[in-house]
């Protein structure tokens, strides 16, 4: 492919991708249902036996997330924009994600984001386990049905201005350590699925290298960083008032963006994914995100990228196999577990931290961590690119994502409404 297909193919899709991701957030649903949409409509539509991905020049050849870059291999450019967008949107991520919140949420946002963890992945584990009996399968599903997509909830939150409550912080707070605990538990499933057969050591090993890593950020994050950034902000100070001018610093993108790269590269080097790293290397930087503005300047970078993730995620769905009744069925049962799983857990977890908690209140904080979104999707686009998720399991991963990212809005709305109407005025008892 020459470089002026590349190119076009590139301006194609991001176009494809915003305008399927407007269309859908004009009608209050997430924008990365429409861009994943677009990835399906691509491949599945032809036009007089010429499929559209024929005639965008997408070459899709062996479907992998995650091609081995070699000098001699024809890899698909298109991967490798889905692989940059994915490790930006788990860095952006870590930069909201401060490691002091982590320490002071509490015990019973750990005891929600814990017990939201632990029964979704049974649910699913034990349903694969069922219903095919492939150890790699089950692994995959149940590690896609244990994170929660925050994003979506926290925008339902903040747009109904009840972000002081005692049930949204609850919620933030969980899915903070829901993040860390969905990191860990993919890079084992990951690590296992790496392997060529299980076992107590392998599975052993591959859990003390996901914890010493996440243990090594987060230590570097809470005790070294703020050191070296006190070192250099006291070191400019002086210089500036020695020479009563400001001399020129690190550029803080450049450096966020190294950061970034460099950890993706960390993690995939000791066998963990490249995202885990990409999180990690966000929470280094999360406490000066703000000051540095970097948010926002990440934020550009993502949504350029992520748009052709996601379009490639919808091209893997293969419309015929959806269409079969075995996976209906079983996405069906998945997104019912999904949803359930999560209910329970985390409205179990709040009770065990909480005792206090009136049912309205686990109510709200058990919907609010329904969500799957990009999470799902992404746990599910390695499991294909690894060889551990068949095409089948892949889409009914991928209906379960969709389904309870637009299931969890209005149900969550509705909770809050009840609890707090809009001629609610919130009182200091209802704040944490």
């Amino acid at each position: 492919m020459d470089v002026a297909s590349v190119i076009l193919m590139l301006v194609v899709l991001l176009v494809l991708a915003r305008i399927g991701a407007r269309l859908f957030a004009r009608f209050g649903m997430p924008g990365l249902i429409g861009e994943i949409i677009v990835g399906i409509l691509i491949a599945n539509i032809s036009f007089d036996g010429t499929s559209l991905l024929t005639l965008l020049n997408i070459d899709m050849g062996n479907i992998n997330i995650i091609p081995p870059i070699e000098p001699n291999d024809n890899y698909n450019v298109l991967e490798i924009f889905a692989e940059i967008g994915v490790i930006f949107l788990l860095f952006s991520v870590g930069l909201e994600t401060k490691v002091r919140d982590l320490f002071a949420v509490g015990k019973t946002a750990m005891l929600t984001a814990t017990m939201g963890v632990i029964i979704p992945f049974i649910f699913g584990f034990i349903l694969i386990m069922v219903y095919d009996g492939n150890m790699h399968h089950a692994l995959f599903l149940a590690a896609a049905m244990v994170a929660t997509s925050v994003g979506i909830t926290a925008r339902v939150i903040k747009d109904m201005k009840v972000l002081e409550t005692l049930e949204s912080r609850i919620i933030i707070g969980a899915a903070v350590i829901d993040d860390v605990l969905g990191m860990i538990v993919l890079a084992i499933v990951m690590g296992m699925a790496g392997g060529e057969e299980l076992s107590v050591l392998s599975i052993s090993v591959t859990v003390f290298k996901a914890v010493a890593f996440v243990l090594l950020m987060l230590a570097l994050a809470y005790w070294v960083v703020p050191k070296i950034y006190k070192y250099f902000d006291e070191m400019h100070k002086r210089k500036v008032a020695a020479t009563g001018e400001a001399h020129s610093s690190v550029n803080k993108l450049i450096l966020a963006i190294v950061v970034c790269l460099g950890f993706s590269w960390a993690a995939d080097m000791i066998g963990l994914a490249t995202i885990i790293g990409a999180f990690l290397g966000g929470m280094l930087l999360a406490e000066y995100a703000w000051e540095w503005d970097l948010e926002g300047k990440i934020e550009s970078i993502t949504t350029l990228f992520i748009s052709y993730f996601f379009v490639n995620v919808g091209m893997q769905v293969d419309l015929e196999s959806c269409a079969s009744v075995t996976v209906i069925v079983l996405a069906t049962i998945v997104i019912f577990l999904a949803v359930i799983s999560k209910y329970i857990g985390c409205g179990l977890g709040a009770q065990m931290g909480d005792k206090t908690l009136s049912k309205e209140s686990r109510h709200i904080i058990g919907v609010g961590m329904i969500p799957r979104g990009e999470v799902g999707i992404i746990v599910a686009a390695y499991g294909l690119s690894s060889g551990a998720m068949s095409n089948e399991l892949y889409a009914v991963v991928v209906i379960m994502a969709v389904a309870t990212t637009i299931i969890a809005p209005p149900l969550l709305a509705k909770a809050f409404r009840k609890k707090y109407p809009p001629e609610y005025k919130i009182t200091p008892d209802d704040l944490v």
